[in-house]
């Protein structure tokens, strides 16, 4: 937290990690090296490894869950890509725009408001799944639309919001297709954005610090990688095209107070250190940011 020209203190965005690169971890052993680590915050995947939404002590674990963040100091985004939580020989499937099935997805993410409202989350974040060949863009539409309708239902009874990921190589995959999305809607206050700023580099026209710019205040996530452009693979910060001091301002600039969280969620096999590095290549960059903010006043 710094200060703003009245002398009143600012509040600043807070860093956090993805539980999904840490699933050979414990998930308190999780939380608490995170924690160790210096990161404000979690966003913690549903799965079956650390909180099976499915089970059948649910909210009990919740519970146990919310304390122990509590104890930890570290707030919480539910996210909800869970790769076979639904269904074990499909990835991802059923989506909210799959031929069959799509109530499972649907009840789902009810859940997981229900889930993050226990635990005092910010946001549930998901993303649309991708279009089966056999299906027209409009029907692709038509499913979304319905499937997104039903949560926000939810979403607004327990006050939590949704925050839509656009995914690359699915239906919904850049932040324009959100924007469709909420008007087609009829801009739900509830239905905001994940912005995952790898994705900038990946597959959004106007890069990560566009992306930024033209989502706003509508952004209620923020998922932390580096990308090359046109592939999508979550690298470490370095090891692809992102400016992260240069993103990090853009998210400073339109005022985001939320959690960033890293998202490598197939570098578990590593993930103190992973986790460290990233923290280190966060803190350097955020500096940045610091100092530029101060020459600017």
């Amino acid at each position: 937290m710094s200060d703003d020209l009245s002398g009143s203190p600012r509040q600043d965005m807070k860093f956090g990690y993805g539980t999904n690169g840490f699933w050979d971890h414990r998930l308190d052993d999780a939380l608490a090296i995170i924690a160790d680590l210096g990161y404000e915050g979690v966003g913690l995947t549903l799965d079956h490894p650390h909180l099976d939404p499915f089970s059948l002590d649910v909210n009990a674990r919740v519970r146990k869950v919310r304390r122990r963040l509590d104890a930890l100091g570290l707030a919480v985004v539910v996210e909800t890509g869970a790769r076979y939580l639904l269904d074990p020989r499909r990835k991802h499937e059923p989506t909210l725009v799959s031929g069959s099935d799509r109530d499972v997805r649907v009840d789902l993410l009810r859940r997981a408001v229900r889930i993050a409202d226990s635990l005092g989350a910010r946001a549930v974040s998901f993303w649309s799944g991708i279009l089966p060949a056999d299906a027209t863009p409009e029907q692709g539409w038509d499913r979304l639309t319905s499937g997104v309708a039903r949560v926000l239902e939810t979403a607004d009874e327990f006050g939590v919001d949704l925050a839509f990921e656009p995914e690359p190589g699915m239906f919904a995959e850049r932040l324009s297709d959100v924007l469709e999305l909420r008007r087609r809607l009829g801009g739900p206050e509830r239905l905001r954005v994940t912005l995952d700023v790898g994705h900038g580099v990946c597959n959004e026209p106007e890069g990560p610090e566009g992306a930024v710019a033209r989502a706003g205040s509508l952004i209620a996530n923020v998922q932390l990688d580096d990308m090359r452009p046109h592939v999508h693979e979550h690298l470490e910060f370095g090891e692809g095209d992102i400016d992260l001091a240069g993103v990090l301002g853009a998210l400073d600039r339109v005022g985001y107070t939320g959690l960033a969280s890293v998202e490598l969620p197939r570098h578990g096999h590593a993930a103190p250190l992973v986790a460290e590095r990233a923290k280190r290549a966060i803190d350097t960059a955020w500096a940045q940011v610091l100092r530029r903010r101060k020459e600017a006043v």
